[in-house]
C-alpha cells in the first residue's frame, strides 16, 4: 500500500473526529496530512513529507487559534442577544430537560434551577456551550 494512501485515510479519519469537536485544529492537521499524501504521490520523499506535514499542520494550528481569539468576542456578543429572549418549549422531559423552538431551529434547553416552573413560554437567562438556560420572567408571562 503506497504511503499516500495511509496520510489520507488518516486524513479522513481526522476529518471525522473533526466533526464531533467541531475545534477546527483536527481540521488544520488533516489538510496538513492530505499535503502530506499529496507530496508522497509526487514523488517526495518520506523526510518532505514528514516536513511539509508538520509546516502545514502547525501553520494551520496557528490560524485556527489566531481565528477563535479574534471570533471570541463576536461569539460572546451572540450569547448576550440570546440573553432576555423568549422561546417557547415544545417539550419538557422527564430529567428536566426541555426541546424549545428559537430563531427556527430545535434547541435543547435546561431550567435555571429544578424549582423553576416548567411553563410552555420560557426566556433564556443564560447559555451555556448550545444549551439554552431558562426561566421564567414577567416578561413572558401570558
Amino acid at each position: 500500500m503506497s504511503a499516500w494512501v495511509i496520510w489520507w485515510v488518516l486524513a479522513l479519519i481526522l476529518i471525522g473526529i473533526e466533526m464531533l469537536s467541531g475545534t477546527f485544529y483536527l481540521l488544520a492537521i488533516a489538510v496538513a496530512f492530505i499535503a502530506g499524501g499529496l507530496v508522497d504521490f509526487l514523488g517526495g520523499s518520506f523526510l518532505v513529507q514528514f516536513v511539509t506535514t508538520g509546516v502545514l499542520g502547525s501553520a494551520g494550528c496557528f490560524i485556527a487559534y489566531y481565528y477563535q481569539q479574534a471570533n471570541k468576542e463576536k461569539h460572546q456578543t451572540q450569547i448576550e442577544f440570546d440573553l432576555g429572549q423568549r422561546v417557547l418549549v415544545l417539550k419538557w422531559n422527564d430529567d428536566g430537560s426541555a426541546r424549545v423552538s428559537y430563531r427556527g431551529s430545535q434547541w435543547n434547553a435546561i431550567a435555571a434551577t429544578p424549582q423553576t416552573p416548567r411553563n410552555k413560554e420560557m426566556v433564556i437567562v443564560r447559555v451555556q456551550g448550545s444549551t439554552l438556560v431558562l426561566d421564567t420572567s414577567q416578561e413572558a408571562s401570558p
